[in-house]
C-alpha cells in the first residue's frame, strides 16, 4: 500500500484573486480541507487549504502560496496527497481506490482477469476499470459485493464473478 493517498486535484483558477478550483476525491468533498496540508506527490510544495464555496464541477479554495490567477493555472493539473496515517481507517468493506489501483483480478476460478487500472465513480456504483489479457480495450468491472465477494489487500489480489459475457 503507498504511503500518501491522492485526495485531490487542483483544477485550475477561479476568478481573479488567486483562488483555485479544486477537485476532490474525498467521500464528503469539503474534507479535504480537514488533512491539511496537502503536498504535491514529490513532496516538494505543501499547502495549507480554505474551502470558500462550492462551484460547479468542485471546491472554491485559497490555498497557501498562491495568490495570484497565473499562479493559480500553473498548477493546473497537480494532485495534492496525504500521509496514509493522516486520514481515518475505513470499515472492513470499504477501501481507499490508492489501494485497489495495480491488484491482480482473478476469477473464482484462478484465471487472470487482468489488472485494476483505475476506480471509477459513475454515481451509482464504482467501477473497477481493468486491463485484461487479450482484450484490446479496458473491460469495466462492477465493483459490488456480488461481483466482487473478495478484495484481499495483504495477498495484493482481487476475486471477482463477472456477469456473463463481460470478457468475451
Amino acid at each position: 500500500m503507498s504511503e500518501k493517498v491522492c485526495v485531490g486535484a487542483i483544477a485550475g483558477s477561479f476568478g481573479v484573486r488567486g483562488e483555485v478550483r479544486l477537485k476532490s476525491f474525498t467521500a464528503i468533498p469539503e474534507d479535504i480541507a480537514r488533512y491539511t496540508p496537502l503536498e504535491t506527490e514529490d513532496g516538494k510544495r505543501s499547502f495549507t487549504v480554505k474551502i470558500t464555496r462550492q462551484i460547479k464541477n468542485g471546491l472554491a479554495a485559497r490555498m497557501s502560496g498562491i495568490a495570484t490567477k497565473e499562479e493559480a493555472d500553473a498548477l493546473r493539473g497537480t494532485q495534492l496527497f496525504v500521509p496514509r496515517d493522516r486520514l481515518p481507517s475505513l470499515p472492513d468493506d470499504e477501501f481507499y481506490h490508492a489501494d485497489l489501483i495495480g491488484l491482480e483480478v482473478t476469477d473464482t476460478g484462478g484465471a487472470s482477469l487482468g489488472k485494476v487500472l483505475a476506480v471509477i465513480n459513475n454515481g451509482a456504483d464504482d467501477l473497477l476499470e481493468l486491463s485484461a489479457p487479450g482484450q484490446k480495450q479496458t473491460v469495466l468491472l462492477p465493483f459490488t459485493k456480488a461481483v466482487v465477494p473478495t478484495v484481499d489487500l495483504a495477498q495484493g489480489r482481487i476475486v471477482a464473478d463477472p456477469p456473463e459475457g463481460l470478457f468475451s
